[in-house]
């Protein structure tokens, strides 16, 4: 593989990673703050719309598996297609509309729309790595190359919508680092917009950031389908014939070291998932650290996206289950955080957080082809099967994410959140702690437990390439 086409395969992914990032740290405090929905209704928005985007996944696989073979590939054609519908459900989700009383369905229709179009991007994207080359190195590298471009992707995604919509959360009528437990009426005055505008600036700014970010998205699919050639299933025989879906998805569920790679990192993908989706509300509300959120954010996406190399370095030294160790780095500083909310701890809290949300992103889409290796070496006379462990293995980290950003924005309901507040009440600032801290803390010690059973050595990876070579 080119240089150029590994950073062309990468670039193509980067956009959904742009407009994935803006929405895990700005969409719930969007829908909370400006559009101005409860936190239960919110939290409906969040959950349904992860699961209509999780549900997709294995009906792609399921049509993407059936695709017959183009011109231009048979992974190519579905990324290309859905692509001008992505960026305008992702406009519209961002956009506010005139009315009131429908703006639950409204948030609600098109989130579930982008999260199932990302969703059809996806699959085919994350599965076409397997169709790149079929040696580990080359596969490992192109997805090494990959993962920083999503990085910097979700890096570009939180600074631009950071940025942009910063102004949107200036309360000009709060006082910074006002004593908490003061019982002052204006704390309670809420922040509403102006009904005489139609379009008040908070909204304006969200808008603009929305259509900036579609620009990247049409980008990123012309460098893509420029700059990467896909190519058929280079090792299988003549005679083989694709798994059908059905009996390819019950032999991946039987699967021992998929079962338990997908138990371990979906576990650890909604730990870092309820990270980004509270980390702007912490920030704003339980840390008084609402005038720093946005470099807060862009410290830990630089920490993340420098790191990327290091990772793959330090993966292909010492393994790929060794560096999983770094996932755990965040917590006892995040712990730190919650218990000390001070402005430099803030800062070297966001530099490790950086430093494990890389392991965390890097390591799947590493040892996932391993797992395809694996299973292809015990299934030699099958193919096709690609789509469908890419396709649910993503179905299950969405499903577990939009449970988990669910429960957590119905814990601020429950606990009282008002928006437009400068203060919220002791019980919210408690919950949000809890969400930050403990929560992910306890999600990442399990997954990790969970991964000591994963039985794939960089041995066993060396046999099982020496294996396919001999079938080959």
């Amino acid at each position: 593989l080119s240089i150029c086409g590994k950073l062309c395969y990468a670039i193509g992914g980067a956009p959904n990673q742009v407009a994935g990032s803006a929405a895990a740290f700005f969409l719930q405090i969007y829908l909370l703050d400006i559009a101005h929905i409860t936190p239960f209704h919110a939290s409906l928005v969040l959950f349904i719309g992860k699961a209509s985007g999780a549900v997709t996944d294995p009906v792609a696989g399921f049509f993407i598996s059936k695709s017959r073979w183009t011109k231009i590939g048979r992974l190519m054609p579905w990324m290309l297609a859905c692509t001008p519908f992505t960026v305008v459900s992702y406009f519209f989700m961002w956009y506010l509309p005139p009315f009131v009383s429908g703006r639950v369905a409204w948030y609600l229709t098109f989130y579930c729309l982008f999260q199932a179009l990302t969703t059809l991007f996806q699959v085919p994207y994350s599965a076409l790595t397997m169709f790149l080359s079929t040696d580990q190195k080359e596969r490992d590298s192109a997805t090494a190359y990959r993962m920083t471009m999503e990085v910097l992707g979700t890096l570009i995604g939180a600074a631009l919508q950071g940025q942009i919509v910063a102004s949107a959360h200036v309360s000009h009528h709060c006082t910074v680092n006002s004593p908490v437990n003061t019982t002052d009426s204006w704390h309670d005055t809420p922040s509403f917009p102006d009904p005489s505008d139609p379009l008040p600036h908070q909204a304006k700014v969200y808008t603009i950031a929305a259509g900036v970010i579609g620009g990247v998205y049409l980008l990123g699919i012309v460098t893509l389908f420029l700059g990467v050639k896909e190519k058929d299933d280079p090792y299988a025989l003549n005679s083989d014939r694709a798994i059908p879906f059905c009996k390819g998805l019950g032999l991946t569920m039987k699967h021992g070291p998929y079962v338990k790679l997908t138990a371990s990192f979906l576990l650890i993908s909604t730990a870092v998932q309820l990270e980004q989706s509270n980390f702007v509300l912490f920030c704003t509300h339980a840390a008084d650290l609402r005038n720093h959120f946005q470099y807060l954010v862009v410290t830990i996406l630089v920490s993340a996206a420098v790191s990327i190399p290091f990772w793959q370095k330090f993966l292909q030294r010492f393994g790929k289950k060794c560096a999983a160790c770094g996932v755990s780095w965040m917590i006892p500083f995040a712990v730190m955080l919650v218990t000390i909310p001070n402005l430099i701890l803030a800062y070297f809290v966001a530099f490790i957080s950086g430093l494990s949300i890389a392991a965390s992103l890097l390591l799947p889409w590493s040892m996932l082809p391993d797992v395809v290796d694996n299973f292809r070496l015990q299934n030699p006379h099958g193919k096709g099967h690609e789509t469908i462990f890419y396709s649910s293995y993503v179905f299950f980290t969405k499903m577990s994410a939009g449970i988990g950003l669910g429960i957590s924005a119905a814990g601020l309901e429950f606990t009282g959140y008002k928006p437009g507040i400068c203060r919220q009440s002791n019980d919210v600032i408690l919950t949000l702690k809890i969400l930050i801290g403990a929560v992910p803390a306890i999600l990442i010690l399990i997954g990790l437990f969970i991964l000591l059973f994963y039985p794939i050595t960089e041995e066993s990876r060396k046999e099982t390439k020496l294996a396919l070579e001999v079938l080959r």
